[in-house]
């Protein structure tokens, strides 16, 4: 990893990467290739239902919803000392973009803000851990779109979606940060559980709240309408 990270030495915390700027450009590229694949998977799904390719529009519209993802991701309610925080719906707009367009189009544009999380604000120990972390686990918002031609998509999908983020999550917490479990007199699994769980699970709780109120849903519903007409 010399090319793309360089690994620092700490003794307290242990050792961990920070990227190269030839590490941030392969990222970039990596994202951008993820975002045209979204468009054209999208266009593609269209054109099979008889509906015109993507539109700029409809690219607006996820560029939109991965920048409003991005933003609210630093609008933190709570922060965990050792990463994980409770956003201002950030997951949300990530899952819309499913529920606008399908699981296709939702995974791959879910990876790519993925991407981004990890080129605003990287934390590498490993390679593994960083897919973990960054691609499979905010890319698993993107199975938001299963339901999106389903009564109640939206709610249906995004509690998938969280899932599935909680899923990798727990994972990486239960292998790559297991040792901390010691220091609270737990298991790696069970601190692992419930400590992805406290953050992702009251943000998921606040959203479904949110969602719950009629002018929201109706509002969201439109936009979909908007999105895909």
């Amino acid at each position: 990893m010399s090319i793309f990270a360089t690994e620092i030495i700490d003794q307290e915390n242990g050792n961990y990467f920070n990227l190269t700027p030839a590490g941030y450009a392969l990222l970039i590229i990596v994202l951008l290739v993820l975002l045209i694949g979204a468009c054209y998977i999208s266009g593609k799904r269209r054109e099979k239902q008889g509906k015109a390719p993507i539109s700029t529009k409809q690219l607006a519209l996820c560029a939109a919803a991965i920048a409003l993802a991005t933003i609210t991701s630093y609008l933190k309610l709570f922060h965990l000392p050792f990463g994980g925080s409770i956003t201002l719906f950030s997951m949300l707009f990530v899952c819309l973009i499913g529920y606008w367009f399908g699981v296709r189009t939702g995974m791959m544009a879910a990876c790519a803000y993925g991407i981004l999380q990890l080129v605003i604000d990287p934390y590498i120990i490993s390679i593994p851990q960083m897919l973990t972390d960054y691609l499979f686990a905010f890319g698993a918002l993107g199975l938001s779109g299963i339901f999106c031609d389903k009564k109640h998509g939206l709610i249906k999908g995004y509690l998938l979606g969280v899932l599935g983020r909680y899923f990798f999550a727990f994972l990486s917490g239960m292998i790559f940060f297991g040792s901390y479990a010691a220091d609270y007199g737990m298991s790696a699994p069970a601190y692992s559980l419930a400590y992805n769980g406290t953050y992702l699970g009251v943000e998921a709780a606040l959203t479904l709240i949110v969602l719950a109120v009629p002018a929201v849903q109706k509002g969201l519903s439109s936009i979909k309408v908007i999105a895909n007409s």
